[in-house]
């Protein structure tokens, strides 16, 4: 479970060099563990062997093109389940705790809900707990599968990899549709006034979130709970 975590994580981060140079370790990792179905194990052995092919520039484009334009394919899990409600910034606070009550220490540089940094943590994890915790992001993961494999994007076989892993959800055949009838990203559509018009800040307020969490000690539990519009789930917690 550990390796194929890793490796998931490391191909949904930005395309450096030294990850393009380990990309024939990480398919070796798949294949020693294998953990996936034959069929997503493939697509991503294809996956893989497309980025070893291809030069990194244009990698890092594809990249940015796919998630850093727009919130639709956002990495960030919150993203999905708040928005940019006030309770996205609790959220953060809670999974960070998280994260630090069992020895997890972040790089300042990421947000605690950023895909490749929580797969990171999961891979530290025991393989039941992995995947217990996996299973409460599954309609996310399964919702940015489908909104990629719609656009033609390849990058939705890591997803559906995840999917695989956690166990479809119940209500994938809706996720799915979903994906295949929303339309455009409207935060690409209208980016200029959107950034114009929002200033976010997450993590800034962690005082003032904390300070009426109770007990600073104890870690709150992560309610992984759905934005208004967005594809229903059952509210679990970490």
């Amino acid at each position: 479970m550990t390796k194929t975590l890793k490796v998931l994580s490391a191909l949904l981060c930005y395309p450096q060099a030294e990850n393009q140079a380990a990309l024939g370790e990480m398919a070796a990792a798949l294949e020693q563990e294998r953990l996936l179905p034959d069929n997503e194990r493939q697509a991503l052995n294809l996956f893989i062997a497309r980025l070893t092919q291809t030069d990194l520039m244009a990698l890092q484009e594809q990249y940015v093109a796919t998630f850093d334009r727009g919130r639709a394919l956002s990495l960030h899990l919150f993203e999905h389940i708040h928005g940019e409600s006030r309770d996205r910034g609790q959220a953060m606070v809670n999974l960070l705790e998280v994260y630090r009550r069992r020895g997890f220490e972040l790089n300042a540089r990421e947000l605690p809900d950023y895909i490749p940094l929580f797969l990171e943590y999961l891979a530290q994890r025991p393989a039941a707990e992995a995947l217990d915790l996996l299973a409460e992001t599954v309609h996310v993961l399964t919702l940015l599968g489908a909104r990629l494999a719609e656009r033609g994007n390849d990058y939705h076989v890591l997803f559906d990899a995840l999917t695989a892993l956690a166990g479809e959800p119940a209500d994938s055949v809706a996720i799915r549709r979903q994906a295949a009838t929303e339309g455009p990203d409207q935060t690409v559509v209208n980016m200029d006034q959107i950034w114009e018009e929002e200033a976010v800040t997450f993590l800034g307020n962690q005082q003032k979130c904390a300070a009426g969490r109770g007990n600073p000690s104890e870690a709150q539990p992560v309610q992984w709970l759905p934005r208004s519009g967005a594809v229903p789930q059952t509210a679990r917690s970490l």
